[in-house]
């Protein structure tokens, strides 16, 4: 191998890999839709028809799942899917301020990607808005005073490690989950499993999502489910009370984005400012804390 060969190959290794872009319909303001842990672009398919009349919609697997690059030597840390997703935005070479939409981890990923994105001097890009939809909020333990939310927390933690640590026990429920589920909601085998467990510990378990938020200057909608067994009793509290935060609960709806939180998530992005005049009958509003 010539040292050109080899240059230019030990520069592809460290290049952020691209992800696969799974939608790009429609035409208007883009919006990015971004999914979760152990899923697919799947997870938007609610959400997407509500959005290609009006927006230029584009939905990407995430590193490690769906049908993006899983390195083998990656550690799925949040810089790491961070960067892929700025990698393949810049390939886009996009004109105009887009919205970004994540669901679940996808959530943590936005917000980090919102909070330290810097467009290159030759680029006007810049993100719109965020909306994160079923964000997992979990500080560790010791930043939490209220002692009830702190037992809760602690509890998916210890529950989180024990996933990580019994791998057919998990794979095996997990398969059972997935038959349930529409293909490509939720997608955990052996093929996933690496991106799963170090996405988990180095993502969610170790989250910068609330000093990401709190750092924005842009408006987010946060919308979750009533019934979303991943966000613990509590844990919202942080996030209710920032500056242009506005959280939306949907009743009776869990942490799949169904079709009624599909409707409020295409709400969120047809609208410049987030308004109370939703249907009372699919959600609960709550109106942002100003200080």
């Amino acid at each position: 191998m010539s040292w050109w060969a080899e240059f230019t190959a030990r520069f592809d290794r460290t290049r952020p890999p691209l992800l696969h872009i799974a939608t790009d319909d429609g035409q208007g303001p883009v919006v990015i839709l971004v999914h979760g842990i152990a899923s697919s672009s799947v997870t938007f398919v609610e959400v997407i028809p509500l959005l290609t009349a009006n927006h230029r919609v584009i939905a990407v697997d995430i590193l490690g799942f769906g049908e993006s690059p899983a390195p083998v030597d990656c550690e799925y840390r949040l810089e790491d899917h961070v960067d892929a997703l700025a990698a393949t935005i810049r390939s886009l070479k996009l004109k105009e301020p887009f919205t970004l939409v994540g669901h679940s981890l996808g959530s943590l990923i936005v917000s980090r990607f919102a909070a330290s994105y810097r467009p290159l001097p030759t680029q006007r890009n810049t993100v719109r808005r965020v909306i994160l939809v079923g964000p997992p909020v979990y500080l560790a333990p010791s930043e939490i005073g209220n002692p009830k939310v702190r037992a809760r927390v602690s509890a998916y933690l210890k529950a989180f490690d024990f996933l990580r640590a019994n791998k057919d026990f998990t794979l095996a429920n997990a398969a059972i989950v997935s038959r349930l589920l529409p293909k490509g909601i939720f997608e955990l085998s052996e093929k996933t499993w690496d991106p799963f467990v170090k996405s988990l510990k180095n993502c969610i378990e170790s989250q910068t999502l609330v000093s990401d938020v709190a750092s924005l200057r842009v408006p987010v909608d946060v919308i979750y489910g009533t019934l979303d067994a991943f966000i613990p009793p509590g844990a919202m509290t942080v996030i209710e009370q920032m500056r242009n935060v506005t959280m939306y609960r949907v009743e009776a709806n869990d942490h799949i984005i169904r079709k009624r939180l599909a409707r409020v998530v295409a709400r969120a992005v047809n609208s410049d400012t987030v308004s109370a005049s939703t249907e009372q009958s699919a959600q609960t509003p709550l109106l942002p804390h100003t200080s």
